[in-house]
């Protein structure tokens, strides 16, 4: 089993630390573009972080797939929801896709066992 998922999301978040307080303009302009891209609109938050968690396999970041993850428990996402939107990043993004779709299934247990 590799790193926990949970523990990569918090190393990331202290790392990100300095950055905010060095970058402020930037990083405030990033968090701006975050939270409008992902408010519900004509599609709701729980289908935009499905196509953010698709991208994140796609490009192979395990910290994205771990704070879309967190985000999708938090939403109440099922499994059968995360299964189908894997199906949909592997189809895209062939074989090291799927090596990242398991990466997914591990990081949801994880965040479902809180």
């Amino acid at each position: 089993m590799g790193k926990s998922f949970k523990q990569i999301t918090q190393e990331i978040n202290q790392a990100l630390v300095p950055l905010r307080k060095e970058s402020a303009d930037a990083m405030a302009g990033f968090n701006a573009m975050a939270k409008a891209a992902m408010a519900s609109g004509v599609l709701s938050e729980m289908h935009k972080e499905l196509i953010a968690l698709g991208i994140s396999v796609s490009t192979r970041c395990e910290g994205c797939i771990g704070f879309h993850v967190k985000a999708l428990v938090r939403l109440g996402a099922t499994r059968e929801q995360i299964n189908e939107t894997l199906a949909v990043a592997v189809y895209m993004g062939g074989g090291p896709s799927l090596m990242y779709a398991a990466e997914v299934l591990r990081a949801y247990d994880e965040f479902r066992q809180t």
